[in-house]
């Protein structure tokens, strides 16, 4: 993907009542974090990052942050994001400093390849158990999604993460054996055969997309 370059400003006061001020001026408070460096304040025009953010990509994508009215440049990828819950206004953003020549540890989506012949053909349901993984790579080999081919499975079976496939140049750093994808029998059939049994209601979608903890959040 293109590189993207982002003109932020350095921002001068921080605390709530600065940053609502800043919200008000169609302005997002943000901080980079990392190398080994102090964590910088900035501020970033919201209409720069609503077009970004609707062009595509995901959520490792690399961006190149140039503060404004000078050279100064640094590679960056979005390390946590706060988005108001009641009008989905991005509130605050962290930016982590990344390296290009060093690599990086991030979670990256699984996208499943297929149908499953125990769902076409035997009546059975596709369970989508583990839906990220955590690898390591350098920053522009970090990939959109990482695929599985779950087309052969029938009821009863299950796609393990050695049957992934990684990317050249990135490395999986968990376990094999996790289970990624099964498919059972339908939900009438596991309710005759365990009468009583009642589903687990679905977890609640967090309002904040984290990627670390931060004091600079606080302030938001």
């Amino acid at each position: 993907m293109q590189e993207v370059t982002i003109e932020v400003q350095r921002r001068e006061t921080v605390g709530k009542g600065a940053n609502r001020r800043l919200r008000a001026q169609d302005l997002v408070p943000a901080v980079v974090y990392g190398a080994d460096r102090e964590p910088l304040a900035i501020q970033v025009p919201k209409k720069t990052l609503l077009t970004l953010f609707k062009e595509g990509g995901h959520e490792n994508r690399i961006f190149l942050l140039q503060l404004a009215g000078t050279t100064q440049t640094r590679h960056v990828m979005v390390r946590e994001m706060q988005v108001d819950p009641m009008d989905n206004r991005i509130t605050h953003i962290d930016f982590q400093r990344v390296m290009m020549d060093k690599k990086v540890r991030v979670k990256v989506h699984i996208e499943l390849e297929g149908v499953p012949y125990g769902v076409k053909t035997q009546g059975g349901l596709l369970d989508f158990v583990t839906r990220e993984i955590e690898v390591e790579c350098l920053p522009a080999d970090i990939p959109q999604s990482i695929r599985i081919d779950v087309s052969e499975l029938q009821v009863g079976q299950h796609a393990e993460a050695k049957e992934l496939r990684i990317p050249d140049g990135v490395t999986y750093l968990g376990d094999e054996d996790v289970v990624i994808a099964s498919v059972g029998h339908a939900k009438a059939e596991a309710a005759e055969a365990a009468p009583g049994a009642v589903a687990a209601p679905a977890a609640a979608e967090p309002e904040v997309i984290k990627k670390g903890k931060t004091e600079e959040s606080k302030e938001s």
